[in-house]
Parts: C-alpha cells; sequence; structure tokens
C-alpha cells in the first residue's frame, strides 16, 4: 500500500516538472529544434533596439525569429549583420526587403519581411540586400525640440 501511495507521488511530481519544462519553453519562446527552417542574413546600417529572439514578420504574421545580431567583421562596413531563422515553408525572392520595426509607438523591434517580384528564390545561407534601418524616435524628438530639423 506504501509503495503504491510512493509511485503515485512519484508519477504526480514528474508530471509536474514535465508541465514547468514545457511551459518554459513555450512563454521563452526557446526553440528545441533548432535544424527546422532556413537562415538568411541581412545588413542594416542601425539595428537599434533589436535583440535576439526579436520575431520576424510578413504581413503581421510571425515567420521566423532572430538568431544572431554582430558587428560586420569588414571595417569598411559599418553595419550590423542580423542573422534570421525562417520557416522552412517560406519562400523570398532575391529582391525581397527586411526593415526593422517597432510594434506600438514605443514596443518592441522586430524585423518585418517583404516579398519582392523576382523568380529567384534565396536559399539557406544567403542574404537579403535590401534592407530598411530602424528609426530612432528618440533622436528624431531631439532633433525637433533642440532645432536640429531644417
Amino acid at each position: 500500500m506504501n509503495s503504491a501511495r510512493e509511485t503515485a507521488v512519484g508519477l504526480f511530481v514528474l508530471l509536474g516538472l514535465l508541465c514547468v519544462a514545457y511551459l518554459t519553453v513555450k512563454l521563452g519562446k526557446m526553440e528545441l529544434f533548432s535544424s527546422q527552417g532556413f537562415e538568411l542574413v541581412a545588413r542594416f546600417d542601425s539595428v537599434s533596439g533589436l535583440r535576439v529572439g526579436a520575431d520576424v514578420e510578413m504581413s503581421g504574421v510571425p515567420v521566423g525569429r532572430v538568431v544572431d545580431i554582430r558587428l560586420d567583421p569588414d571595417p569598411l562596413r559599418n553595419q550590423a549583420v542580423v542573422r534570421l531563422r525562417l520557416n522552412k515553408d517560406l519562400q523570398l525572392s532575391d529582391d525581397s526587403m527586411a526593415s526593422v520595426r517597432t510594434s506600438g509607438l514605443i514596443g518592441d523591434k522586430y524585423v518585418s519581411l517583404s516579398r519582392g517580384g523576382s523568380d529567384q528564390i534565396l536559399s539557406s545561407g544567403g542574404a537579403i540586400t535590401e534592407t530598411e534601418s530602424a528609426v530612432d524616435l528618440g533622436a528624431l524628438i531631439s532633433k525637433y525640440a533642440f532645432g536640429g530639423v531644417k
């Protein structure tokens, strides 16, 4: 009788731990199987406020995540290199555009993708060459407030 109770308690604790692990992965937006999908890179003049793990959206629909942000190692380029992991069924042409946007007035930054019209499809490891950097709202406000606008 005692061993049946211990087994039931053990199973209950195990089930609880599995639930906590599942919620941690889902709420933390972690990816256990990173091999799903494909990766592209995009170079931006500024990615101010963009973070690793940020959403990548197309027409408001999440289609991937930002997996890495680095400074371009080429000293002649003063750009940020952003690596994106996108859903495996997404197809982007080589003239697609990536923009850093803000959700709401002071919300999180995300990458917005727009399809191009070319027939050439980007493959994994390819680069999105058409990019639009983040708008620095603070710089715009201070420029306007302190008379820097012409």
